[in-house]
């Protein structure tokens, strides 16, 4: 009997690979890390390939080492398989040329995903496996879950018989985190499909000094050139093997594939041609069409490369007259995109060709829904079809797109559709994949799942799209007609849209603490209005409260989920209630019993507790509330930024982005977004507060901060605003306040965990409450001047008198990363550069339009961009080099400008600013002199800029220096060209250990070695946070990560030693919340040093599962330190030239076990659940190596 199965695409590849994997050489990129996640997890627990062996899993520190480790383990005779995407897949190329000029049967198993181009984008399309195409690499696309599964196993056998390496794609996220309903491939009818004997001969040509061989000469013009060329056979060869394989496949499974699948009318004569998910849009709208009478078709593409005309032609009727071809990438300045470019020539030269016309679709995961194929096919329809178009976007700049058709196709009979509106971390994602498994697999419905996101981490929004039917669902867009709806956040219903597209009739559940008279008051009309037009079953259920009063904190997902059994009826709840409670044994085991106990209590909870409420006839009647006049409708915020925040991005029209082609985005626009998303938000309690500004300085989204008013400001404050007299010398003439912005707040609490005094200055209050009472007092706070200079910048409360210039930040509620770099801006922020590496800190910082940086009074602050991951350091090294490069031409104009008869003072303050140039509070006094000295030679100022100073500006110049001369007028105004490079810049390279430790690793290596004033930055998370929690060097002993499902055997690789060896780097390894002044000290000290800096700071993080919570992530940092587990220090070069040690060890001997660390943490604890024996051993070797660690580390101190 056929073997049913509901997951994701990744989980499909995965699956079928592993039956031909002997190595897996890995390592993760979003969103293809699952796969490897899943290998490796199944190779802990004993899954055997069909060689009986586990496979064996390495994970490398960067895509182009997982390359390079392939290449070499298909040399050494072993089948080997990776799993990439995007900018992981490019770096292998190098490779993938090798692997083909060699013969080697590799499989690489794509997710394919959009480049970074003008901004980064994690989602799908083509753009990565287009740039792969000339490297003779067979090439073949899967267009959902089942051809993923089918396809992997035809990849694979492919791969050994062709003798080359195979790319299987898929699209990114679309399939590769699609959950569908499958018939999975069982081990026997795989060993069915084997050539053993190819395995064999490929076993034999491996590498081996019992019959040695020479691979990889070089070669001379006289014979690369036939090498290249005697080769032409296994490509030719590749297309009939790969059908071959196809065909055997229908034998055993009864689906057939061919290179190119023909779907519709057998006389069509308008057809589409593409490849990945979109073809089943195509073929649900050819059917929509053929009903009516429409002679259309579809031709899926499989094999892409080598490409295969006579099997192309093949499979296209001969009534076709014209053709559409799509293709999900962009090459610019090209002729065509690939697909459509080798349709072209495959028609080349035919008799009655049919006219071909192409278009591009769905970058970046841009949903393509049926209406926009219909588009398509009504394009085909005109007279003169428009070439080179799009779909799926407005453009009206260089006017590409097709107008969207009107028609709406409905999902077939019988299909129930769902939506499910969720923030980030709560669990609602996961608690839908469980639903959709449930049903799938416990029912003879077929179902399917997708998942959408924002750009924040957890505390953003998600979208979960659900269908189940009887029918098989060919439908990979985006859910817009729902049955059932659940926001299971209430602040969405005042931002978003909840209710667009819900039925009439449908289900709408809504987690609140509302009454009957608060529903009243709170929903808007316009939600109202729809309830009850729409005849919905409008539910509520107290999901937040339950979690709490449970111990879920915040983790509502499986009441929300076993509501959402209880009211949609597919399953008898009492079923449906066992099969959630197995699923949560099987997500949360490991993680301890309690975990398991509270969420069964979930499931039961959350049957019981719905409210259905009785729809008021008033409702019908209500007036929707109208938006206020915009004071500028084409302002950034009003143009995108709004529209984005609302879900409604997609509508945006290219225009929109004009003056913005660079990717340029304005700092600042988190400060616009008012999520309001906290449960609970800290109160200022006004006389018990110290003033220490501790709680300022550890918040992770600036939320909460110090105001000191002086006597204006506190006569004009409002009466809510209630101050004390602030306290301490240089503080007599000012009142103080600490305010929160309870819109901005996420709740998690750290302000009010670290607040020193026994009776706490801030408690956790309903954030409801907060909000009404807050918001115009944050309001008015925001008029307030800061204060800096009033204390040492250096100490705690000093550097809380600067403005935090990120703010608002889309990182988790509880984020170890944030604090730190909050702080270095508001250090360092008026004049810093940020080189940022790819990851979470890239993320949370500068997600369009969530611009976290922002500027201060004077419109100054940190400016910031992001390159690559791999490439961070080196991209910061060149921001510091062109930086130095433009200084060192502004001393030049100086001297010359010295040489002349210009006046004293102008040079005086030339004199000034050489000899501070490399002083930053030197350079702003002297910078300030000299631009108000030279002025009237500001560009920026005369002539509007226009590159020439007019009349009035010569004469201007002439009062300047005394008498008009051209070349001091020249120099003077060159100099003003340049006056932004006046002050000192604050160069700062940032970001996590999965960069600094691995990926990036040679390049930050290389720029510490080259001594220039550089400061790096690291967040030591200890994983690969960004890409869900992967191991990296920095990841210690005995944690359990992926890609270390049975805890990391080796030890955590000592970053800060390595770049002490050197002698000339400032190193510091810091912990904010263990000692927050230390931390201050030493980012002053780094960045203070004329030189190369690195500091480690220790960063909690949601992955690492602390089980007091993230609320308590700063403490957490604390407990490290105190037990041993992490250390603090400060090597200083300069020490050294005073003949004092340069090293100071900053910890103390361990306070507390080291146990006692590890066991507050899931990471470790899940060991202990999972691999009790491996856990003991491991823990104590983890202890050891940290005892190690402190010893050199006294050593060195000695």
């Amino acid at each position: 009997m056929p073997k049913f199965d509901t997951m994701d695409g990744n989980h499909a590849a995965a699956y079928s690979s592993y039956f031909f994997t002997d190595v897996a050489t890995i390592y993760p990129i979003t969103p293809s890390s699952t796969m490897a996640e899943l290998v490796d997890e199944w190779s802990a627990h004993g899954r055997k390939n069909i060689f009986g062996q586990n496979v064996k899993v390495v994970e490398m520190q960067s895509e182009a080492g997982a390359a390079g480790a392939m290449h070499g383990s298909l040399q050494a005779g072993a089948l080997t398989t990776t799993y990439t995407a995007s900018q992981g897949l490019l770096l292998m190329i190098p490779n993938l040329y090798k692997m083909v000029g060699e013969l080697l049967p590799g499989v690489l198993h794509v997710s394919a995903r959009a480049i970074a181009t003008h901004a980064l984008s994690i989602f799908g399309d083509h753009q990565d496996v287009m740039a792969c195409r000339q490297t003779g690499a067979i090439m073949l696309a899967s267009a959902n879950v089942q051809e993923v599964m089918d396809l992997a196993v035809v990849a694979h056998l492919s791969a050994i018989k062709a003798r080359l390496p195979v790319i299987h794609f898929f699209d990114g996220f679309r399939t590769s985190h699609e959950y569908q309903k499958i018939r999975v491939i069982e081990q026997e009818e795989v060993e069915r499909l084997i050539d053993w004997n190819s395995i064999q001969q490929f076993r034999n040509r491996a590498l081996c000094p019992e019959h040695p061989v020479v691979r990889g000469t070089a070669q001379n013009p006289d014979i690369y050139f036939q090498g290249r060329e005697v080769q032409n056979r296994f490509f030719d060869e590749a297309p009939q093997i790969v059908q071959t394989y196809m065909d055997a496949l229908k034998q055993v499974t009864g689906r057939g594939y061919n290179l190119f699948d023909y779907y519709g009318a057998p006389d069509a004569e308008n057809i589409i041609i593409a490849m990945g998910s979109v073809c089943d849009t195509i073929e649900e709208t050819v059917d929509f069409l053929t009903s009516r009478g429409k002679k259309v078709g579809a031709v899926k593409v499989h094999l892409y490369r080598p490409f295969s005309v006579e099997h192309l032609l093949n499979a296209i009727p001969d009534t076709v007259k014209k053709i559409a071809v799509l293709d999900r990438t962009k090459e610019p300045g090209s002729a065509g995109e690939p697909l459509y470019l080798d349709v072209v020539k495959a028609f080349a030269g035919k008799p009655s060709a049919p006219l071909i016309v192409g278009g591009r679709f769905g970058l970046g995961s841009k949903d393509t829904r049926p209406s926009q194929i219909l588009s398509v096919f009504e394009n085909l329809e005109k007279d003169t079809p428009k070439d080179r178009f799009t779909i799926g976007i407005v453009d009206d700049v260089t006017y590409t797109s097709l107008p969207e058709s009107k028609v709406i196709i409905d999902a077939p009979e019988g299909t129930v559709s769902c939506k499910f509106w969720g923030l980030g971390s709560d669990g609602t994602v996961g608690a839908n994949k469980s639903a959709i498994q449930i049903i799938g697999n416990n029912t003879d419905l077929y179902a399917q799942g997708y998942f959408s996101y924002d750009s924040k981490k957890s505390g953003g929004s998600t979208v979960s799209h659900l269908r189940f039917g009887r029918n098989p669902i060919r439908s990979p867009y985006l859910v817009y007609e729902a049955d059932y709806i659940a926001c299971h956040n209430k602040s969405f219903i005042y931002h978003l849209n909840v209710l667009q597209g819900i039925k009439d009739n449908g289900i709408f559940v809504l987690n609140c603490d509302w009454t009957d008279e608060e529903l009243e008051h709170e929903l808007p009309a316009g939600l109202k209005r729809t309830i009850a037009e729409k005849n919905i079953r409008f539910y509520t259920i107290d999901a937040i409260s339950i979690a709490q009063q449970i111990g879920l904190g915040n983790r509502i997902n499986m009441i929300m989920q076993a509501a959402f059994f209880k009211l949609i009826n597919i399953l008898p709840v009492e079923q449906a209630a066992q099969l959630l409670k197995e699923s949560v044994e099987s997500m949360y085991g490991k993680k301890g019993r309690q975990i398991v106990e509270m969420n069964w209590k979930a499931v039961d909870m959350g049957i019981s507790s719905l409210r259905q409420v009785q729809v008021p006839a008033s409702w019908a009647q209500a007036i929707p509330e109208t938006e206020g006049q915009e004071e500028d409708p084409n302002s950034f915020l009003n143009r995108i930024q709004r529209k984005i925040a609302r879900h409604e991005g997609d509508e945006i029209p290219v225009s929109a982005f004009t003056g913005m082609e660079d990717g340029t985005y304005p700092p600042g626009t988190t400060a616009f977004e008012k999520r309001g998303i906290a449960v609970m938000v800290p109160e200022w309690q006004i006389d018990k507060c110290i003033e220490c500004g501790q709680c300022s300085l550890v918040c992770p989204h600036a939320t909460i901060r110090l105001f000191f008013l002086d006597e204006e400001e506190q006569k004009r404050a409002p009466s809510s605003f209630k101050t004390r007299k602030a306290g301490g010398k240089g503080f007599e003439n000012y009142h103080m306040r600490v305010q929160v912005s309870p819109f901005d707040c996420t709740g998690c609490g750290n302000c009010a965990d670290v607040c020193p005094p026994k009776e706490k200055a801030l408690i956790m209050k309903p954030a409801e409450e907060e909000m009404e009472k807050e918001a115009d007092n944050w309001e008015f706070a925001m008029t307030l001047t800061q204060k800096e200079g009033l204390m040492d910048k250096g100490t705690i409360k000093g550097s809380q008198l600067y403005q935090p210039l990120l703010e608002f930040n889309g990182a988790c509620p509880g984020c170890g990363e944030t604090p730190y770099i909050r702080l270095l801006t508001q250090l360092f922020g008026d004049r810093m550069m940020i080189a940022n590496a790819t990851g979470c800190s890239s993320i949370w910082g500068a997600s369009a339009p969530s611009i976290a940086y922002t500027t201060n009074a004077e419109g100054k602050g940190p400016a910031w961009a992001n390159s690559l991951f791999e490439d961070n350091a080196e991209f910061g090294f060149g921001m510091f080099l062109g930086m130095a490069q433009l200084r060192d031409r502004l001393e030049q104009l100086m001297r010359k400008a010295m040489d002349t008869a210009i006046p004293d003072e102008i040079k005086a303050a030339f004199e000034e600013w050489i000899e501070n140039k490399y002083d930053a509070d030197g350079s702003k006094r002297a910078s300030k002199k000299i631009v108000e000295l030279l002025k009237d030679h500001d560009l920026d100022l005369a002539n509007n800029g226009t590159g020439a100073a007019d009349i009035e500006t010569s004469a201007a110049a002439t009062a300047v220096i005394g008498q008009y001369d051209p070349t001091i007028d020249s120099l003077l105004t060159e100099i003003m060209s340049l006056k932004d490079y006046l002050v000192k810049r604050s160069i700062w390279l940032i970001g996590g250990d999965g960069w600094a430790y691995d990926i990036g690793y040679g390049g930050l290596d290389h720029v510490l070695a080259m001594g220039e004033d550089v400061n790096i930055f690291v967040m030591d998370t200890e994983v690969y946070s960004n890409t869900g929690g992967q191991s990296s060097k920095a990841t210690p002993a005995s944690a359990v990560a992926k890609f270390a499902s049975k805890g990391k055997r080796t030890r955590k690789k000592d970053l800060g030693r390595m770049a002490m060896s050197y002698g000339n780097v400032y190193v510091a390894q810091i912990a904010l919340g263990a000692n927050m002044n230390h931390a201050i000290k030493a980012i002053i000290e780094a960045e203070s040093y004329p030189g190369p800096s690195l500091i480690i700071a220790y960063s909690p993080c949601i992955s690492h599962g602390i089980k007091t919570g993230m609320g308590t992530s700063i403490k957490q940092e604390k407990n490290a330190v105190e037990s041993g587990y992490w250390h603090l220090y400060r090597y200083n070069p300069l020490l050294a030239k005073e003949g004092k040690n340069p090293f100071i060890l900053d910890s103390k001997d361990p306070k507390k076990p080291y146990s006692e660390f590890l066991n507050s943490e899931i990471r470790y604890t899940s060991l202990a659940n999972t691999f009790p024996e491996e856990a003991e051993r491991l823990f104590a070797r983890s202890e050891e190596h940290a005892k190690q660690r402190f010893d050199a580390l006294k050593r060195l101190a000695e």
